[in-house]
């Protein structure tokens, strides 16, 4: 193919699994990547393997393929496979080859972001800690030591793929690989030593040869043969950098992270199915959602600061490992669509023409006679008629309709083909079948964390204050800052009309001041300015005064330039306020005492194991800085299972030694916030944009993957930091809810019903319902209306008009089946006499 560079890669792909073994060509020209010498329009989905587990990856890999996915794209975790230079750690969730296999076993290509800088909200950025304090290093810039690091870890996964036959070059399923990582965001603030940086780290990577082509992911600037791409919510205007590089997207950003304290964005199907229908519109031909799956952030591997646990994305398979319906079926009849159009659109680039004010046809017409055409409607209001090839179409405000023969509609980005299922949190209760909490709440036991320092052997005391990260390289979240002050009865700390406050500047993430013992304040900052002020009320008494502070990070930071010099911890001044004579005393260059971590830590508590809990007299409740250990018994059955942590602050759980993470339901997102059930999807999606869950904590379940649980005798240790009440934890399964349809008379037919060859096909509208496991039926339909319904799923309402037929007629297709087909016409269902309104059939049921 004209344009095509050579290189001797290959791979044998089989439509139920792969045989490793033989070679294709992989490369790419200025309109595709080319596989076995063809170009290839590719839909792609990230994964990240440490954000689940092994168990789970199978079946979030065949969910990804069923969604009509062909390559599964991951990053590759620096600090999680060196978290000691020199050390690598590839098991359980960091085995990385047993991902990549498994993908290639799926019959699906795998695209390898090394990176090493991975941004991913994710601790760190990816980087070990201990990078920072290597001597002499500058990360991501033209410096020598850091360059050497960086390649010597990206030959580490290189070289492991080679050794297990993974690129395509030698029959495995790995077609793309990325260094570095959205370099061009912030590139400019590294001045002159950006450009030889981003030049050597091109020639680092090329030099490893794997035989597939390298991106670097917006980075305008990448040299030869680098394919620059890009990331966002939107990229149809994107445009590379050569006309011999193709397009490609690979951030697609198919919803949003979560951050503590805020509400929970979610972004509409069919505004991602528009943006990705305006890619492919506009000659991109490889597409990667980001996330497919965004999975947990277990232990402490979350970033921001401020990241929540939940890495959920509101991704087209959720959080527990179950699909996101419609967003994944939506997104599905978008790819069977794209498909359908892929030999016209390889063969040449779109010619793009106007229909009027923000109307669009762009159409690709190969010389063999193949044709596609992409209709588009990017007002954000207004619907409109477009006449194309003598043919009206109807086109809903911001929605693309996908013709792949030029002449019918066989997909439109606003019209949801695919179920609804409402997915909820179901309370377990034990085995026994009593009504108690799965977790045993008679058999509590405790630990009191000490206030202050208590482990003198590794205390040490220094003038002024020191930075938390650079003090505990992240070994924990918790750095003491502890002093004493001896007071006569005299001294003016004591004076009647002293009302004392501790004043503290520039903290953070996080703060508890006790004063001789006891809780006398806290602090925390945000995701959108994690440093704060505060004050607090000092009850000083003569004698000998204890203040201990105990300051703590919610994950470090991951973005931005520079951003490995990020500070934490009390920043300063510390100061005694309020003094009767107005002066203030500055306790910052004073001897401090510091202890890292937390005495329960050094002990291994997190694991169950130590001999040091209580069980007597009484379990203390609301109690800061207190660890709580029981045992329980799994919920039965298969369903996804989660914590509940109502009646908790802010801390950190352990299952069976294995970190949940960090849970705070005590940070509340506001109530003010533009917060609402649905949400326009015209108009162009930001991130608070569509927003949930105002006035609730961010986060209130907390992932427990099966694999990490026994029948019986599971361990659950908890920390608590501010106080809580544990006998109020409760477990819960992820459970489907109500399967809920809704199709109008105007809308395609299903592309699950288009006859191979598209020339042919049904023309029909259809409902289609189907249970999602194949072991279960329609058991019970909960409403349904032919005519104008309103609402949607849960809370359909019959409108003016509706057809008598239609209920009698849904439970004879349905009831006691796993799947049916309804033909959404009024022969079928009956006239709902409805004059000249569009009717739809809205149907709301129960599987069992």
């Amino acid at each position: 193919m004209a344009g095509s560079r050579t290189a001797a890669v290959v791979f044998l792909f089989l439509a139920a699994s792969v045989s490793l073994c033989t070679a294709v060509s992989v490369d790419y020209d200025g309109r595709a990547l080319v596989i076995d010498g063809k170009r290839r329009v590719l839909v792609s989905g990230s994964i990240h393997y440490p954000r689940s587990t092994p168990d789970m990856w199978p079946d979030l890999i065949k969910k990804s393929k069923d969604g009509g996915l062909d390559i599964i794209e991951t990053y590759v975790f620096w600090d999680m496979h060196e978290p000691v230079r020199g050390q690598y750690d590839f098991t359980e969730r960091k085995d990385l080859v047993k991902f990549v296999k498994l993908v290639a076993e799926a019959g699906l290509y795998l695209h390898l972001r090394i990176g090493p800088y991975v941004c991913a909200e994710w601790n760190y950025g990816g980087f070990p800690l201990w990078l920072h304090f290597v001597p002499g290093i500058q990360l991501r810039t033209d410096n020598d030591v850091y360059k050497a690091e960086m390649q010597r870890f990206t030959a580490k996964i290189v070289g492991m793929m080679k050794q297990n036959n993974l690129y395509a070059s030698q029959g495995g399923p790995i077609v793309l690989s990325q260094i570095e990582n959205e370099y061009g965001n912030i590139d400019w603030q590294y001045g002159s030593s950006a450009k030889p940086y981003i030049d050597w780290a091109a020639q680092m990577a090329t030099s490893m040869n794997t035989g597939v082509p390298w991106v670097m992911c917006q980075q305008n600037n990448a040299p030869d043969p680098m394919i620059n791409t890009c990331n966002g919510f939107y990229c149809d205007q994107f445009t590379p950098n050569s006309p011999s590089k193709p397009k490609f997207w690979t951030e697609l950003w198919s919803g949003w992270f979560s951050a503590w304290g805020n509400p929970v964005p979610y972004r509409p199907v069919e505004d991602v199915a528009f943006a990705a229908a305006r890619f492919y519109q506009n000659n991109g031909t490889l597409l990667n959602y980001y996330m497919y799956h965004g999975g947990t952030n277990f232990a402490r591997t979350s970033g921001g600061p401020f990241i929540t646990t939940s890495y959920d994305y509101d991704s087209p398979i959720d959080e527990y490992g179950l699909l996101r319906q419609p967003k994944w079926g939506h997104l599905k009849d978008l790819h069977k669509a794209i498909k359908l159009c892929e030999e016209a659109m390889v063969s040449t680039v779109g010619n793009t023409t106007s229909l009027g004010q923000n109307l669009e046809v762009t159409v690709y017409k190969a010389e063999s006679g193949e044709c596609a055409a992409f209709l588009a409607n990017f007002d954000w209001q207004l619907d409109a008629t477009v006449t194309f090839n003598g043919n009206s179409y109807d086109l809903p405000a911001w929605s693309v309709s996908i013709l792949p023969d030029c002449k019918n509609v066989v997909y439109n980005t606003a019209k949801v083909n695919a179920i609804t299922a409402l997915t909820k949190f179901v309370p377990q209760t034990s085995q026994s079948g009593s009504n108690s909490s799965v977790v045993s709440l008679s058999s509590w036991s405790w630990f009191k964390e000490p206030v202050g320092i208590s482990l003198d052997n590794e205390a040490f005391v220094l003038p002024g204050l020191v930075e938390q990260i650079n003090t505990t390289a992240d070994k924990s979240d918790f750095l003491w800052y502890s002093m004493s002050i001896d007071l006569n009865a005299n001294d003016p700390l004591l004076k009647e009309g002293s009302q004392i406050l501790l004043h503290l500047d520039s903290v953070g993430h996080g703060l508890y001041a006790f004063v001789n013992g006891d809780l006398a304040g806290s602090g925390k900052g945000s995701s959108s300015n994690n440093k704060f002020s505060m004050d607090v009320p000092m009850n000083l008494e003569p004698g000998n005064n204890t203040i201990d502070l105990l300051c703590l990070t919610v994950g470090l930071s991951n973005y931005g330039a520079f951003f490995d010099t990020y500070t934490a911890g009390i920043g300063g001044p510390v100061q005694f306020k309020g003094l009767a004579n107005g002066s203030t005393i500055d306790l910052s260059p004073q001897q401090w005492t510091y202890q890292v971590g937390l005495k329960g830590e050094q002990l291994g508590l997190s694991n169950g194991v130590s001999g040091q809990w209580d069980s007597q007299p009484a379990l203390p409740k609301n109690s800061p800085l207190t660890w709580y250990k029981t045992t329980f018994s799994a919920p039965a059955g298969n369903s996804p299972v989660a914590i509940d942590f109502t009646g908790m602050g802010k801390g950190h759980a352990w299952v069976n030694g294995h970190g949940i993470g960090r849970y705070w339901p005590a940070n509340v997102a506001p109530s003010n916030g533009n917060c609402a059930d649905t949400c326009n999807y015209r108009g162009s999606y930001s991130n608070n944009k569509c927003l949930k869950g105002c006035g609730k904590p961010t986060q209130q379940q907390y992932h427990v993957p099966r694999s990490w649980l026994k029948p019986t005798g599971n361990t659950l240790v908890v920390l608590e930091e501010i106080g809580g009440d544990p006998t109020m934890i409760s477990f819960a399964t992820r459970e489907l809810g109500l399967l809920c349809g809704k199709v109008s008379e105007n809308y395609p037919a299903p592309l699950d019903l288009w006859d191979s060859n598209y020339l042919t096909r049904v023309t029909k509208p259809t409902l289609l319902l189907e249970c999602p496991s194949p072991s279960q039926v329609i058991k019970r339909l909960q409403f349904v209306s032919f005519g104008n319904p309103h609402g949607g799923c849960g809370g359909y309402t019959h409108g003016r008009c509706r057809s008598n037929r239609a209920r009698r007629v849904i439970h004879r297709a349905c009831t006691g089946k796993t799947k049916c087909s309804i033909d959404v016409t009024v022969e079928n269902l009956g006239d709902p006499n409805c004059g000249n309104v569009t009717k739809s059939l809205a149907v709301e049921a129960f599987c069992g």
